[in-house]
């Protein structure tokens, strides 16, 4: 009993750990001063009339004066398959695609079946009814479907990218320890989980009385040692994402609607003037002695000065 009660409440610290983590890493983000802009058209959100031949509302007469429409329809028309199925990856890297992809993607088949697991374990309190038919049946081969397949995609993808890793001259330069110990970390932890559930003892809980067991609190389940290390792996790692470079998934949301696509207009008296007005005054340090950044001079006398004539020949 006391194991499955350190199990459960180790489960429920990481969830809170993983949210609180993220929050935490996208307000930090969020706070950050504005990036350069890259202003690079056509924008996905611009309306469709510019989108199609590249332009923007920049080309409309008098365009400060009207009202700029965004383009959520255009947003999501991108997003989708560069989130779903690592789009811009396939055109540019393709090779690497082929060990990235099932990785990604069969993280996201187990999220999703992770997902419809509680929701049948919640289904089964609510409306037990729904659960006894048909119904019960397609979610129960969707949930083992998503599940085992997103672990096996998600394990040969783990470990092709550590293969490559270790055996291609130009990610070697890029890797560090921790890359290699972050692939470790995913393939340990899918390959107990699976072993651990494949061949967990006579009487051991299956999916759908562990998703109620932990949300019930049930401590009258018992798990065998190897799938209980994997659910404690899986907690920890929950937990230790968010905490490393793998947490791109919360600045990516930045890297597009604040890099890529941002194109508020720079009008006289906006937040955006304010801001820019404000940076402006930094005096920032950079080591690179031809930038000139040495801690004195603000950013417009950075910005004005030209970095050829302080060059020595």
């Amino acid at each position: 009993m006391i194991t499955t009660i350190l199990l459960y409440s180790l489960m429920y610290a990481a969830v809170l750990v993983f949210l609180i983590a993220c929050g935490v890493r996208a307000i930090y983000i969020a706070r950050l001063p504005l990036h350069l802009r890259w202003e690079l058209y056509p924008v996905p959100h611009e309306a469709a009339a510019q989108a199609e031949h590249g332009g923007s509302y920049f080309e409309v007469t008098d365009w400060w004066k009207k009202p700029v429409h965004s383009n959520l329809l255009g947003e999501w028309k991108f997003m989708l398959p560069e989130m779903l199925f690592q789009k811009a990856l396939w055109e540019f890297n393709r090779t690497l695609w082929f060990f990235s992809f099932p990785f990604h993607f069969g993280l996201y088949l187990l999220i999703g079946a992770t997902g419809l697991l509680g929701m049948r374990a919640l289904f089964a309190f609510w409306a037990p009814h729904l659960m006894s038919g048909q119904t019960g049946v397609m979610l129960h081969w969707a949930c083992a479907a998503g599940w085992l397949g997103g672990a096996a995609l998600a394990a040969i993808g783990a470990f092709c990218l550590l293969i490559r890793r270790l055996t291609d001259e130009n990610l070697k330069t890029y890797t560090t320890a921790g890359d290699l110990f972050n692939l470790l970390f995913f393939i340990a932890t899918l390959g107990c989980l699976v072993a651990g559930y494949l061949f967990r003892p006579t009487g051991s809980p299956h999916a759908l009385a562990l998703a109620r067991g932990v949300l019930t609190f049930d401590t009258a389940l018992r798990f065998g040692p190897l799938l209980a290390a994997g659910l404690v792996l899986s907690a920890l790692l929950t937990a230790y994402i968010p905490m490393t470079h793998m947490s791109h998934f919360v600045a990516k949301y930045f890297t597009y609607h604040t890099v890529r696509w941002d194109d508020r207009p720079n009008l006289q008296g906006s937040d955006l003037a304010k801001k820019v007005a404000e940076y402006l005054t930094y005096r920032p340090r950079w080591a690179a002695p031809h930038v000139g950044a040495d801690g004195v001079k603000t950013w417009a006398e950075i910005a004005t000065l030209n970095p050829a004539s302080g060059v020595k020949k």
